[in-house]
């Protein structure tokens, strides 16, 4: 755990932010080796922060133990360079046990992703994630998508309770996010964070870096942050030519490939990873692995974003 406040260290988009894949042996079992190289050598390329055992790392497939684990290799690893962000997750006990785990671990701060299944309304969506946040001592990001969909006036609240810094928005509702900005713009004035969690995020970053939202996840810095981080750079420097050629000649086709199978936006990434010569295993059911094709697929596309690099040295 690192000493500055973690909203103050996010404030500054230094670069993507990281969201490792968690690596597996052949047995199954968590390779926390491989795993340590991964968050490892992202924060040497420049990663903003790493949010560990997420959304991409299978937050869904670990058990507490396994969790515990990787977030204190992820913080290792990191030594202190950048925040370590932990998930947290399922029904409101769960999520209270998954924090003390990263409290324990370490980490820095919390990405609270939406409760298990149920479909709640919006009374209980903001006392579930009250509750976490007054159990915690850690700061907590919000994951807006899927069951947990908020009203600006919900996100108000959220933006009003202690210990609740941001909003991380994987729904796309651009209409909504602009309703969301300018409610609590008006009636919590503060500095809460704002966060563009779409899948491969750099697709729609322009139009969400209209609305004021500069900080983004970035699941291609996983096996290719030589692009991912030349397009965070373009976008910080206006250089909109290069936006638009690694749009049209890598984002774009990665994101029509990563549609091509369920669960991509996981094992994709993680096919990825291997491309690039760290093994880190397959996911875990009940995601599957991508098709043959679409792997060597991914593998001309890392070539083609390289080149494009190279075309505008």
């Amino acid at each position: 755990m690192t000493s500055a406040p973690l909203a103050a260290r996010l404030d500054i988009p230094s670069g993507p932010l990281f969201f490792p894949v968690t690596a597996y042996g052949p047995d199954g079992s968590v390779d926390l080796d491989a795993y340590r190289t991964h968050v490892r050598d992202g924060v040497a390329a420049g990663a903003a922060a790493v949010f560990a055992c997420c959304g991409t790392g299978e937050f869904h497939a670990l058990t507490p133990e396994e969790f515990e684990q990787c977030v204190r290799v992820a913080v290792e690893a990191a030594e202190g360079r950048v925040p370590v962000v932990a998930g947290a997750g399922y029904g409101t006990a769960l999520a209270v046990r998954y924090a003390r785990l990263a409290r324990a671990a370490g980490a820095d701060g919390l990405l609270a992703m939406p409760p298990y299944l149920v479909v709640a309304a919006q009374e209980g969506l903001l006392r579930h994630y009250r509750e976490l946040a007054a159990a915690t001592t850690l700061p907590v990001i919000v994951y807006q998508r899927d069951n947990a969909v908020f009203t600006p006036r919900t996100v108000v609240e959220l933006a009003r309770t202690d210990g609740i810094i941001g909003l991380k928005d994987g729904l796309g509702d651009l209409d909504l996010m602009q309703r969301i900005v300018s409610a609590v713009r008006t009636e919590a004035p503060g500095d809460f964070l704002y966060f563009n969690g779409l899948p491969t995020a750099e697709q729609t970053q322009l139009a969400y870096r209209a609305l004021g939202v500069t900080l983004y996840s970035s699941a291609v810095f996983c096996f290719a942050p030589e692009v991912a981080l030349a397009f965070h750079r373009a976008l910080r420097t206006g250089d909109d030519g290069l936006v638009e050629r690694l749009l049209d000649g890598f984002y774009r086709p990665f994101v029509e490939l990563r549609a091509a199978g369920r669960g991509y936006a996981v094992s994709l990434v993680k096919a990825g990873v291997r491309l690039r010569g760290l093994d880190v295993g397959e996911v875990r059911p009940p995601l599957h692995e991508p098709a043959e094709e679409h792997v060597k697929q991914l593998a001309e596309l890392i070539e083609r974003g390289h080149a494009l690099l190279e075309e505008t040295k």
